[in-house]
């Protein structure tokens, strides 16, 4: 199975995210990750998805997603000509002896302590997939109480955007 992670300008419109979500769902697709936010251009988003399958199917999954009125463009973030990100929280159950190789973890991946207790500290960090997967498990010694992670969300390198046409 391959991955493909797709950058997909939208307008901002009321149910624009359940008609992609929709899409994936009608068709029996699934979403590895999903992140939306507004762009720089007012009244459009930009969606990152990333989806697995065999060639064929990412290839209906892309030629579906240009079918919807509301998409306006599409890219695929190639690991070679782009950048991609995720941030991820974690909340991890530290002694006062342990904190000391707790910070150290987070050093060595350069994670930022973003809340101390008596008994817990909160880590932030942000990078590529890898690098997520490589700190939570040199963390697993230690109880982590809570994670979250963003989902990928990236760019194309490079001065072309998405935006160098003309949006209606």
């Amino acid at each position: 199975m391959q991955k493909m992670v797709l950058s997909i300008l939208v307008r901002n419109t009321s149910g624009v995210l359940t008609r992609v979500a929709g899409l994936f769902a009608r068709r029996g697709y699934n979403i590895d990750s999903l992140t939306v936010s507004e762009t720089e251009t007012p009244g459009y988003s930009k969606m990152t998805v990333v989806a697995r399958g065999d060639a064929d199917v990412l290839e209906q999954i892309e030629k579906q997603l240009r079918k919807l009125v509301d998409v306006k463009e599409i890219v695929e973030l190639k690991d070679t000509s782009s950048v991609c990100r995720e941030l991820i929280l974690c909340k991890v159950a530290v002694s006062a002896q342990d904190r000391q190789q707790v910070m150290a973890v987070a050093d060595i991946f350069r994670a930022k302590i973003v809340d101390v207790a008596n008994d817990s500290m909160m880590l932030e960090l942000t990078g590529n997939q890898t690098k997520l997967d490589a700190f939570i498990s040199l963390l697993d010694g230690f109880k982590i109480l809570e994670l979250v992670r963003t989902g990928i969300t990236g760019l194309s390198r490079g001065t072309a955007d998405m935006l160098s046409g003309e949006l209606e």
